[in-house]
């Protein structure tokens, strides 16, 4: 839905099934009644997530010929879509496997490719579509630092492809479409330092002789196309886990010129680590989210400034009683609408910090709530989707003074 700072949406990843077929009967199911309880009166958006197979099945032509109608019919529209999780996302142990294929391969180059080719279709005239991507690849899988350099190289090669097909879709139509690179723990691209880093030593370097060579562009030009077509998403949940500060990072991106994508408004998990007596009943409030579909990245913070950083929640938590740490954060997904009251809250705060900033700067018109974890949560935290879904919708409207 359109708001004073934005369009705001909810992605579908939140949404089972992997073929389109399924994808889009919970669409048609549970659409209408998340919208009528958001957005009655007026068009509401979607954020569309698509595995690999729901693309291939959604590009042909009789498919989108079907959506673009339903889409009318039902007062939606689509101007962003999730590109990061390519393959099973419910159902099925995620882990470090959401990255594959990663940036290094074909696949994630005609995945991609496909999914800009169907939001060109279903975007709406005079707006600007974004598909939010993999931070290139998962760190771990590169075991010396010359791979690590190697991988980065071929990815940054990879997604320049990507950037001459968005540069020739807007000379044709004049659609601007841009790629959202979204860093996260454990991904080459951790951090909002890492990526203004890689964008000015890789990307740029690499991408304005190729595209000066293949536009006969100049290279303030190609530099343009390049600041144009790749973009941040600032996945919050992402960013708060690592400590990072918001308005810092935001005005850094703006010194070197480059974009927010969109704004993935999600919240992880927080707590305060006592210094003394034994954090017995800490760890078992953590362990409740201990689950294994996905990756619960945990980032210790101590008092000294200086983070320990743990692959996953298994491999922190025998480690509660680490001295001198302050505070943990997890990479969870919880809702966005509610405050812990226990020993382990919620990233809440950063969420409100980074809209209050968009409020005042509007550095992008994409607004996305991403709340993926509700089949995972504890018992005690779950709702029934829709209901899930208008509650984290409603309270996001009423952070940004919107009604």
């Amino acid at each position: 839905m359109l708001t004073d700072n934005g369009h705001l949406t909810y992605c579908t990843n939140i949404h089972a099934g992997e073929s389109w077929p399924d994808h889009f009967a919970a669409l048609k199911r549970l659409f209408p009644l998340i919208k009528n309880g958001v957005s009655p009166a007026n068009p509401m958006a979607i954020g569309l997530r698509l595995s690999h197979i729901a693309s291939l099945e959604l590009i042909k032509k009789e498919n989108l010929s079907e959506f673009r109608h339903w889409l009318e019919e039902a007062s939606a529209y689509v101007f962003t879509m999730n590109g990061f999780p390519y393959g099973g996302f419910h159902n099925t142990r995620v882990k470090d496997q959401v990255h594959a294929p990663d940036w290094t391969t074909t696949e994630r180059v005609d995945y991609s490719i496909r999914l800009f080719d169907i939001l060109k279709e279903l975007l709406p005239d005079g707006m600007d579509g974004g598909v939010s991507t993999s931070p290139l690849s998962y760190r771990y899988w590169w075991q010396t630092a010359g791979d690590l350099k190697k991988a980065t190289e071929l990815a940054t090669e990879n997604i320049i492809k990507v950037v001459e097909h968005l540069i020739a879709i807007q000379q044709k139509s004049g659609r601007i479409l841009h790629l959202d690179i979204e860093p996260e723990p454990d991904g080459i691209l951790e951090t909002g330092a890492e990526f203004i880093h890689w964008f000015e030593n890789w990307l740029i370097p690499l991408g304005v002789k190729s595209i000066v060579q293949k536009y006969s562009l100049s290279e303030d030009e190609a530099e343009h196309a390049l600041k144009q077509h790749i973009r941040l998403c600032y996945d919050v949940c992402h960013f708060a886990i690592g400590y990072e500060p918001h308005e810092k990072v935001i005005n850094q991106l703006e010194q070197n010129g480059l974009k927010i994508g969109k704004f993935q408004i999600s919240a992880a998990l927080k707590a305060g680590i006592p210094q003394r007596g034994p954090k017995i009943e800490l760890a078992a409030a953590f362990e409740k989210f201990n689950e294994s579909t996905y990756l619960h990245q945990v980032v210790a913070r101590k008092n000294d400034g200086s983070v320990i950083r743990y692959r996953d929640l298994p491999n922190a938590l025998p480690d509660i009683n680490h001295e001198g740490v302050v505070e943990w954060r997890a990479h969870f997904h919880v809702p966005v609408f509610t405050q812990y009251p226990g020993l382990v809250k919620s990233t809440q705060d950063d969420i409100v910090e980074v809209l209050n900033i968009h409020k005042k700067t509007n550095l992008t018109s994409h607004l996305e709530v991403e709340t993926y974890t509700w089949e995972v949560l504890p018992e005690e935290s779950k709702l029934p989707i829709e209901e899930s879904i208008i509650r984290e919708l409603l309270w996001v409207k009423g952070q940004l003074g919107f009604t």
